[in-house]
């Protein structure tokens, strides 16, 4: 039966005195899928540790359905065995001198379930995840990938109300990462547990999650479904980390609503963008936009509708970005198809909308 987990206030401080989960709160309701991600060393792992009981929090409370399972404050701490977690981590930490059947069959073993019963939830485990036919087969002759599905058998055969995934991908080729990507979300959504899964790889999380949460330096920036985060990131360390590379300076000269213009170019041009609660007329901002939102092409009549000249080109065979000189600076355009459209010296009118241009205090940082 699964469960929802609750994170409130979570902090924890190792021995440096910095912390490496700092104030983090968040929720996963029953059956939903949320992914942590950030670059290493942002917190991600440590929270999902703190979770399954394998680091004591300094502070803050972590309940798992009804039960607290850790505060500090309160001298709770249930040790990570009696949660009823499963568990799935980078390495695929199954026992070698057993076959598939007995590596999945080991966690009921253990709880004492009859033979009879064990045998038949090993059987659905392993047809869950695409092993029926090697149930016999010692786990030595299988390849990374269906290694790592014996792992998920495991973690799911005894039916866990919460399953902690820990990179469980990052140790197979891409081919067969992308394989076994595709597939975790429908296993994990077939069985109905709730999952709360810690990724650096921004496609991972937006193929797995049913949220996302972006994480940095022990903060928790912004929890948000995939298409919020991409198309609204709360400041300007989101939208770089997911992808939006680049920056132009400017100045904001007026608000209206969400909307607002922002002066760029010593005042010689203004552009509509999209403005975070609390940015304000007068304020110096950077305004990010993804290479992909830019748009080559135009009648020249469009809301922010520019003049730009190709510098470069780079051709990855099924696109292209253009390095184009606009506004004063370096923006990248990235155009799907074979073909490149604009030679290097080409005069282009680009398209920047207005929606998908955000403008962010210029005292935000991206660094890590």
């Amino acid at each position: 039966m699964s469960a929802d987990l609750k994170v409130e206030r979570l902090r924890k401080v190792f021995a440096t005195g910095i912390p490496a989960v700092d104030d983090v709160s968040f929720r996963v309701p029953p059956g939903e899928i949320v992914v942590l991600l950030g670059p290493s060393g942002c917190g991600k792992t440590t929270t999902l540790r703190c979770v399954a009981g394998l680091e004591h929090p300094t502070s803050g409370e972590i309940a798992i359905g009804p039960d607290t399972v850790s505060a500090p404050k309160r001298g709770i701490l249930v040790p990570p065995r009696q949660r009823n977690l499963g568990m799935v981590f980078q390495s695929y930490a199954v026992w070698p001198h057993m076959t598939v059947h007995q590596n999945v069959s080991y966690p009921l073993k253990t709880r004492g379930t009859p033979r009879g019963e064990r045998n038949k939830k090993v059987g659905e485990a392993l047809e869950l995840v695409g092993l029926s036919e090697y149930a016999s087969r010692p786990v030595t002759q299988l390849s990374g990938g269906q290694m790592q599905r014996v792992a998920l058998a495991r973690s799911l055969v005894y039916q866990p109300q919460l399953l902690l995934l820990d990179e469980p991908l990052s140790n197979l080729d891409a081919k067969l990462r992308l394989r076994l990507r595709d597939d975790l979300r429908r296993i994990i959504k077939q069985t109905g547990v709730t999952a709360l899964y810690v990724t650096h790889d921004q496609a991972e999380a937006v193929v797995l999650g049913d949220r996302i949460g972006v994480m940095r330096a022990g903060k928790l920036l912004q929890m948000a479904p995939a298409d919020e985060l991409y198309n609204r990131p709360a400041d300007l360390f989101v939208a770089n980390f997911t992808g939006a590379s680049n920056l132009i300076e400017g100045r904001v000269v007026a608000r209206n609503g969400e909307f607002g213009d922002v002066e760029v170019r010593q005042g010689r041009t203004t552009i509509s963008v999209w403005l975070p609660q609390g940015v304000k007329a007068g304020e110096a901002v950077r305004v990010a936009v993804r290479p992909e939102n830019v748009r080559l092409g135009g009648n020249g009549e469009e809301p922010n509708s520019l003049g730009a000249k190709v510098a470069g080109t780079r051709y990855q065979g099924t696109q292209t970005v253009y390095e184009l000189d606009v506004l004063g600076a370096r923006v990248d355009a990235l155009e799907l198809g074979t073909r490149v459209r604009f030679p290097v010296g080409s005069d282009v009118t680009v398209v920047l909308p207005p929606a998908l241009c955000w403008a962010y205090p210029a005292q935000q940082t991206m660094a890590e």
